[in-house]
């Protein structure tokens, strides 16, 4: 299927979404595919709302682009922030940099600063879209355009499924889409700070996020199959 015809079939998805679901939306880290599916959303004006996780630790280009993004576009685009009393207790008894200790540690941290946030966020929301692509990670390549999300209790939409990385970057540059500028700086994926590193030509897109674990935990359990646990 060529890039026109991909992009049309999004925008037949997104269409028949706006016409199914009452209350649709997309969480989005700001990312080059959540970025294409914020512009189709906002250029086409489908009723879908678009919300952003600020975990407290993000890089300053990330916050730049999340300015951007609200002046840009003609989208009422939310921010959810973690509570502040997880945070001080976790600061309090783990430490501010635990999550580089286990990966128990870790995925608390992630539960605290963006699982629960993403919980009060997707509360009353029909449809959860992501920016998930089957290319990113070996733990997506088993995923579906429409999928059930136990850990959420919500049905869940992968819009760019089987887009490639260079049909992504296809669209942001001929739309002129914003986008973060660490991607110039080799971060094709890009999390919080402290958790994220640019990568080696050679190596695999998310070699660059929690780059001291092995491949097969590193998800932040946003997207986890299965009940996301938990260290406490």
């Amino acid at each position: 299927m060529d890039g026109n015809s991909k992009l049309e079939k999004i925008l037949e998805l997104l269409s028949e979404i706006s016409n199914k679901y009452e209350a649709p939306c997309l969480s989005s880290s700001l990312s080059a595919e959540d970025m294409v599916i914020t512009d189709l959303i906002a250029t086409h004006k489908f009723p879908i709302s678009v919300f952003c996780i600020d975990t407290g630790r993000l890089h300053h280009q990330t916050y730049e682009l999340m300015q951007r993004v609200k002046e840009n576009y003609s989208l009422d685009i939310t921010v959810y922030s973690p509570e502040a009393d997880d945070l001080e207790s976790y600061i309090n008894t783990k430490g501010p940099n635990a999550f580089y200790q286990s990966v128990d540690y870790r995925k608390l941290c992630c539960h605290i600063r963006k699982v629960i946030p993403l919980g009060r966020a997707l509360k009353g929301k029909s449809l959860w879209l992501t920016g998930l692509r089957k290319q990113q990670s070996s733990t997506r390549t088993e995923l579906s355009v429409f999928d059930w999300d136990e850990n959420f209790k919500i049905e869940k939409c992968n819009p760019l499924l089987d887009w490639a990385e260079d049909e992504v970057w296809d669209y942001i540059h001929a739309k002129s889409v914003p986008y973060n500028k660490l991607h110039d700086q080799g971060y094709p994926s890009i999390g919080c700070e402290p958790c994220t590193r640019a990568i080696k030509p050679s190596e695999d897109v998310r070699a660059g996020r929690w780059w001291w674990e092995s491949p097969e935990s590193k998800e932040c359990g946003l997207h986890a199959k299965g009940k996301v646990g938990v260290a406490s």
